[in-house]
């Protein structure tokens, strides 16, 4: 038996030259200034894992309440090719689930979206997860 055909998500953007983005054939954004491309890429790290764990959640009938996310990266030239790229990636995750899972639900759940996050999948440096879930820190 074969396996279906996966699934294509196609995105794109538009950059005008003012420097404000369109997603998708929207209404154009303006970024600030001080806003770098490196500082777009960590933001869809935190995005995608959000997106990531309301889907897993809601397929285990958890609601993710309230959320909120920060990510940091470090980049220079990686060693194994002498290329600028992120060599060091951490996402800071602070999350309310409804109803707070039992331990293992919860620790399947934030495994579920590391995984498929794709963002995260893309980077050649593993991303370093730091999960708060109903106000405790998870080890």
């Amino acid at each position: 038996m074969s396996e279906p055909p996966a699934k294509v998500l196609d995105y794109s953007i538009e950059l005008d030259r003012r420097y404000r983005v369109a997603a998708d054939g929207g209404d154009a954004q303006q970024l600030p200034r001080d806003f770098a491309p490196e500082h777009l890429t960590l933001a869809g790290l935190a995005r995608c894992t959000l997106a990531s764990l309301a889907y897993h959640a809601d397929r285990a009938g958890i609601s993710v309440a309230m959320s909120s996310a920060g990510a940091t990266g470090r980049v220079t030239k990686r060693s194994t090719d002498g290329r600028y790229a992120f060599v060091d990636l951490e996402c800071r995750l602070d999350v309310e689930l409804a109803p707070p899972p039992d331990g293992e639900t919860q620790r399947t759940l934030l495994a579920k979206a590391e995984r498929d996050c794709f963002v995260a999948a893309s980077f050649v440096a593993p991303t370093r997860y730091l999960w708060r879930v109903n106000g405790v820190e998870t080890g």
